[in-house]
């Protein structure tokens, strides 16, 4: 028997981490985290928490990557601070494992493993699985213990000609069909999408036909990790002689790893430094960047935004957005691309009708080839959001898994499955933590309560000068702030009037309370503002004592 529990990525996109246990031995697929949003002010990172793993310590034995995705192998350090235990993982994503923990000044043991070689962790029996991704060296993982058979699929597609060849083994899961398999998991994310999600040589078709068009520099923005991408890039420039100018911390450390693992071909006359943009002939000239979801600091929002970038956009230039916009990032994508074609480039993104990207997630014929070849006795979806899940459910029963084997299950769902079935027991303690933007600390929720408090109604400070020895105030309270609309503004004389008439109700006794004191400015203040405006500001009572 084996049992499975999420501690994220079920009801999310991101934060995949996936606890499997025997009697004896914890192993854990992934630790993703989930980038912040908008609505996270001053937040980096959420990452799983891993509470559950602290708690078990002792039967912890390893984490197993399935690809070197953030939203897979991102937490990582943040658990290996707390818990020293082998990463296993294919030799990329070691490599991106490996740079994630020396970033963060985190020690990890990591183990290579390939696909079909199957190993054991403590009681269970560990075998990667080839699959085909928008990253190298992505496996789905086949999990047993005693007759108990999992397959975990990691995030795949069917694609059958990925640019490296290597296509996802449908030969290994249709003989593991045969044999019989408890349950599968598999990767939901483009459960709503019908048919297929096409190939990469689609992709390099349209890079052969847009480049040769492109009468001035080219600038193609992508995910740093997609190297198929990226040799399609050098591929073509070589056939038409063009420089590669690379630009981006992570798009520099990709191509050397990249290099170096076989991943990549190319020679270093195709590559040139920033400097050679600025004299060599336009028309010679790629730029590959990062930045296809605008973020702020990426190569391409500073060619866009910034006067002095050393890449800068210019008219005549051709942009590629060789990435599908993630949800939340439309409006600045839209920003970034209303600036680019404002300083007169052309620009191809995900509305422009030509076909700049694939998915690296399998659509809905493709999850069903593979539940048919797999013929689960349960099937449980996973890495998605609510509605991916659900849908992914359908595809499956209309493969022909049985309505009482098909699972959908949460965060924190305590799934038990044994040869023949599998059912939802119960759940355990799961959550987030959320990490800072500019620093390696965490935010706690209340933190993050009262910064969403001051970005939504700013802020009002009152400050109170108690004389010690007298115990009266010792001047009347003043009331400033920040981000306050007009008529806020206007209220800070009656907010401090009624701040005094509060504290000179108080007893001397009373008034040595600091709490009790701060407690009566931000009430005195608050009900000034809710009856003036009808919000409820942050409010930071100071008391000084003279």
């Amino acid at each position: 028997m084996l049992q499975l529990t999420a501690l994220g990525g079920l009801g999310e996109i991101g934060l995949n981490a996936m606890a499997v246990e025997t009697a004896d031995d914890i192993v854990l697929v992934d630790a993703g985290l989930m980038f912040a949003g908008p609505d996270l002010p001053g937040v980096g990172v959420v990452v799983p928490d891993f509470h559950y793993l602290l708690e078990r310590r002792e039967r912890v034995r390893a984490v197993v990557l399935t690809h070197g995705h953030e939203d897979h192998l991102g937490a990582l350090p943040y658990l290996l601070r707390q818990l020293q235990v082998p990463v296993y993982g294919t030799p990329f994503t070691l490599a991106l494992a490996g740079a994630r923990c020396e970033e963060l000044g985190v020690s990890c043991d990591l183990r290579p493993m390939a696909p079909r070689e199957a190993f054991a962790v403590g009681g269970l029996s560990v075998e990667p699985l080839r699959v085909a991704h928008s990253i190298p060296d992505g496996v789905g993982l086949v999990l047993r213990s005693g007759p108990t058979t999992v397959i975990h699929t990691g995030d795949f597609k069917l694609d059958p000609t990925p640019t490296d060849g290597r296509t996802t083994d449908l030969e290994r899961l249709g003989e593991l069909g045969d044999e019989g398999v408890s349950a599968l998991l598999s990767d939901s994310t483009n459960a709503e999408e019908p048919g297929e999600a096409g190939s990469e040589q689609e992709v390099a078709a349209t890079f052969e036909r847009l480049f040769r068009a492109a009468p001035g520099r080219l600038v193609v923005a992508l995910f740093a990790s997609h190297l198929g991408r990226v040799q399609h890039v050098f591929d073509t420039c070589k056939r038409l002689d063009r420089c590669v100018i690379p630009s981006g911390r992570a798009l520099l450390r990709n191509l050397e790893l990249g290099r170096r693992l076989g991943l990549l071909q190319f020679s270093d006359a195709q590559v040139a430094p920033v400097e050679a943009a600025r004299s060599l002939p336009p028309g010679r000239v790629l730029i590959l960047t990062t930045g296809s979801q605008a973020e702020p600091r990426s190569g391409l929002a500073q060619m866009a935004f910034d006067p002095e970038a050393a890449l800068r956009v210019q008219a005549g230039d051709t942009f590629i957005l060789s990435a599908r916009t993630i949800p939340g990032n439309e409006r600045a994508v839209s920003r970034l691309v209303s600036q680019l074609m404002e300083r007169g480039a052309t620009v191809f993104h995900g509305r422009s009708g030509e076909r700049i990207h694939v998915s690296g997630h399998a659509a809905q014929a493709e999850q069903r080839t593979v539940l048919e070849r797999v013929r689960p006795k349960a099937f449980v979806p996973i890495h998605g959001e609510m509605r991916h899940l659900v849908r992914h459910l359908a595809t499956a029963r209309a493969a022909g898994v049985w309505a009482d084997g098909a699972l959908l299950a949460r965060d924190g769902d305590l799934i038990r499955v044994d040869e023949n079935r599998a059912r939802v027991e119960g759940t355990v303690p799961c959550g987030r933590v959320y990490r800072e933007a500019q620093a390696d600390a965490a935010v706690s929720p209340a933190a993050l309560e009262e910064r969403l408090r001051v970005a939504a109604g700013g802020l009002l400070v009152v400050t109170a000068v108690i004389d010690r020895t007298r115990r009266t105030l010792a001047a009347p309270p003043q009331v400033s702030g920040k981000g306050l609309s007009l008529q806020e503004e206007a209220a800070l004389p009656a907010m401090a009037a009624a701040a005094l008439t509060d504290l000179s109700a108080l007893s001397g006794e009373l008034l040595h309370d600091d709490a009790l004191v701060e407690d009566a400015l931000i009430r005195a203040v608050r009900r000034v503002a809710r009856e003036g405006t009808g919000r409820r500001p942050a409010v930071m009572p100071v008391v000084f004592r003279v």
